[in-house]
């Protein structure tokens, strides 16, 4: 995999798919900021493994929802290296309730966590990768802002919005070329997903052509693809990652 930059941001990145992306982007040279909220112990331990692997890795601990601290951060990411060539959008949250006993500070929640931070990061993106006129930003949303899902109304929305957000930005950073694209995980085998029953996993995975839940791996290096050179003439695209469930 080919990349003109040299550093990346990934957000929630301290497990999951977020982790995995970090792991796999430092496996294909990037020195990579792992971004964690709470979990610093975990943030520190894919630091260590990438450091493990031979790659380069920092950790940035801040709320991807607060204006002030994202602003601050990628400020000192720059600062450290010189410049912020790529970034991950990733962190989220869910606050499942069906939407006729779901508050309005519980929608919100999921909205603020998922919707804002990720816009928070791109119109920074604008303002730092502007200057040199080169970046890639990859945002990932959800098969279920694609789709909808019942019980996952703030959900939905949060992620629907970051699709529909991804392409505007991609319009409005074109010009400056700086690239946005969109990825849409399916069912992907993580902690998670892990907990659920088998017969729920049987359920959901009967509703896969592929047959099988995807690996955080598979996610990651879509990721990898969308940064890369070798997507040079993409932007405003949604990558569905889900096993045909949704086409």
């Amino acid at each position: 995999m080919k990349f003109t930059g040299k550093n990346v941001l990934v957000t929630g990145a301290s497990r999951g798919i977020g982790a995995e992306i970090a792991k796999s982007l430092a496996a294909f040279g990037l020195k990579v900021w792992v971004n964690f909220r709470s979990g610093e112990a975990e943030a520190n331990a894919v630091k260590a493994d990438i450091e493990a692997a031979g790659g380069q890795a920092e950790v940035i601990g801040f709320d991807v929802s607060d204006d002030e601290a994202f602003v601050s951060a990628m400020k000192s990411i720059v600062e450290a290296d010189g410049e912020l060539s790529y970034l991950v959008n990733n962190a989220g949250i869910t606050k499942d309730k069906l939407a006729m006993r779901m508050k309005t500070d519980e929608f919100m929640d999921v909205i603020n966590a998922n919707l804002k931070s990720t816009f928070i990061g791109c119109r920074e993106a604008v303002k730092v990768m502007g200057k040199k006129r080169f970046g890639s930003v990859v945002n990932i949303a959800s098969i279920v802002g694609e789709t909808g899902n019942a019980g996952q109304t703030n959900y939905a929305a949060s992620k629907g919005g970051t699709i529909a957000m991804t392409k505007s930005f991609a319009m409005e950073a074109a010009p400056r070329n700086i690239r946005y694209n969109t990825i849409t995980p399916g069912f992907i085998a993580t902690e998670m997903t892990a907990v659920l029953k088998e017969e729920v996993k049987d359920a959901f995975t009967s509703k896969i052509p592929m047959a099988r839940f995807g690996e955080p791996k598979e996610v990651a290096e879509a990721v990898a693809f969308l940064l890369s050179d070798h997507s040079s003439y993409i932007t405003g695209e949604t990558l569905k990652v889900n096993g045909g469930m949704f086409m």
